[in-house]
């Protein structure tokens, strides 16, 4: 079996959920939709709400808890390889 490369896992996982989440606020802030999502990012992420500034600050946030997260999940699946 291969082993996974936690960078890349780890860049994937934080590009993406950065991505969605700068999304899901600009849907809440134009369409009115996913308001009690972004309620929900902004209790975990400090500064994020359904503002140019909340999605400007999500990212960063977003990216870094992300990759975190693939990094930790690749390095675990390479331990168990």
């Amino acid at each position: 079996m291969q082993k996974l490369n936690a960078i890349a896992l780890g860049l994937a996982m934080g590009i993406t959920f950065a991505v969605f989440f700068f999304l899901i606020i600009m849907l809440s802030m134009y369409a009115n939709w996913g308001n009690a999502f972004v309620g929900l990012l902004g209790s975990v992420y400090l500064g994020v709400e359904s503002s140019w500034t909340g999605a400007l600050l999500v990212l960063p946030w977003a990216f870094v808890d992300a990759f975190i997260g693939g990094f930790i999940i690749a390095w675990l699946y390479n331990k168990f390889v």
